[in-house]
């Protein structure tokens, strides 16, 4: 399935589905970010996804993680709340959602890195290494947030 996303674009099809949505910023030892290559749109991307009826926000961004990168991790702080109704994702079996994503971070407990069906490739990488990934802006905006090591969470 095809997920095109759009921001603060007139053109952009009417939302008819809102989703809770759970995101880590996942590093290593040396500091590095667990990023995926989406599948459905090309774009790196945080780990993450919606929430199940049966979870927890934090459960839900651990059980994220395990689905598209086969880590076990363990949630270890807030980067913020991103809730921004400019943001528009729509996927081509006609949903069209908005999304209230909270984004977590996370260290690594276990498990091993494998691709699943949402990723084409997985990989760790670099803080200096971001700036050169396609990626949408509001990946970029969680990363940014986490990377200026804020008092308290991003609220938006």
């Amino acid at each position: 399935m095809a997920r095109t996303e759009y921001y603060d674009d007139p053109n952009a099809p009417e939302p008819n589905s809102m989703v809770v949505a759970a995101s880590a910023v996942v590093t290593d030892d040396d500091g590095r970010i667990l990023l995926q290559r989406r599948r459905d749109n090309d774009l790196w991307a945080l780990p993450g996804g919606g929430m199940d009826l049966g979870d927890s926000l934090p459960g839900a961004a651990v059980r994220e993680v395990k689905e598209e990168t086969g880590l076990d991790v363990q949630i270890t702080g807030l980067v913020g709340t991103y809730t921004d109704p400019r943001h528009i994702i729509e996927y081509s079996g006609g949903e069209v959602r908005r999304q209230f994503n909270v984004c977590f971070t996370a260290r690594v407990t276990g498990g091993a890195l494998t691709v699943s069906e949402e990723s084409t490739e997985i990989r760790f990488v670099a803080p200096d290494e971001l700036d050169a990934m396609p990626m949408h802006h509001t990946q970029r905006l969680r990363l940014r947030h986490f990377a200026e090591g804020r008092d308290r969470p991003y609220l938006g």
